[in-house]
């Protein structure tokens, strides 16, 4: 029986987005709220999501190249931001193309579709090229279904593509902090940033803060933080704004990611659908609160 049930929930995955988006959309958004979306008024900032993945942003070659970790590039260059992209070393269309001598020492390797496919090498020299092979190989079926799972169709029709970037270092070798702003409209309001956070991702807490570095308490995290509660503020804030506004200006909202290294910006990504548009850890109040702020 826990077999069966394991199939149809296998299926409702990999198959109701074939049959209709909008009842996929329906369906995750119940299980995610313990509520029927209301997609002919959207009031809040998951339901105003959803409607644009499934109206302005549906195939949107727009959104679908900005959705694109690779084409996204040329959008950047495009907007006057080319000095903020990663430097890029290689770009191939297959694992099979990857000459492994010529790479760095330290590098990225990822799939421009998606969420979570990166291989992080911080010393060549103690790479596993078998292993970085089939984990790259095993990525690459996702392709075929990623967009599957929440109705994300602004990743349905990326060419996969490999692309190999500069790591980003750090002084004592963590990850790289990552800045998410939430734009809305062209214009970029709130800042995201992880705290605590180790390799693995474990011990992660995310605070809200304005362009003035002023706490938010917009979430779970920030609503529970002391009253004096604040974070470092890191050099080249003021300019994350400014190139997020330049990024945002053609959406309604899209979620601008960046890096700072040393004071200096580096594009990250442009998300559309964060946590595909069902995030739960988000107050109800702040959900009215952002998505009042989308103009459809």
């Amino acid at each position: 029986m826990a077999r069966f049930f394991k199939q149809i929930k296998e299926y409702i995955r990999t198959n109701i987005t074939h049959l209709s988006p909008t009842l996929n959309t329906r369906i995750r958004y119940w299980r995610a709220f313990r509520k029927p979306i209301d997609l002919k008024n959207p009031r809040t900032l998951d339901e105003k999501i959803q409607w644009l993945k499934l109206n302005t942003y549906y195939k949107n070659p727009l959104v679908t190249q900005c959705a694109d970790k690779y084409a996204v590039r040329d959008y950047v260059k495009d907007c006057g931001c080319g000095e903020i992209l990663n430097p890029l070393y290689f770009a191939w269309d297959s694992v099979d193309q990857i000459n492994w001598d010529e790479l760095p020492n330290s590098f990225v390797i990822k799939w421009n579709f998606g969420c979570g496919y990166n291989l992080i090498c911080r010393d060549k020299s103690q790479l596993d090229i078998e292993q970085a092979k089939a984990k790259l190989c095993e990525w690459r079926k996702g392709h075929k279904t990623y967009y599957l799972t929440y109705s994300e169709m602004q990743y349905k029709d990326i060419k996969p593509k490999l692309i190999c970037e500069k790591l980003i270092e750090t002084a004592d070798g963590s990850l790289p902090q990552d800045y998410k702003l939430y734009c809305f409209n062209g214009r970029a309001e709130y800042i995201l940033v992880c705290s605590g956070r180790d390799d693995a991702g474990q011990g992660a807490k995310y605070y809200f803060f304005d362009s003035q570095w002023q706490l938010q308490r917009l979430n779970r995290a920030g609503k529970a933080a002391p009253q004096d509660f604040t974070l470092p503020k890191p050099q080249g804030i003021e300019q994350l704004f400014h190139y997020a506004d330049a990024l945002s200006k053609p959406f309604p909202f899209v979620r601008a990611d960046f890096y700072l290294e040393e004071g200096r910006v580096i594009f990250g990504e442009l998300t559309f659908t964060p946590c595909g548009g069902l995030d739960n850890n988000r107050l109800p109040e702040t959900q009215l609160l952002f998505g009042d702020k989308v103009k459809l």
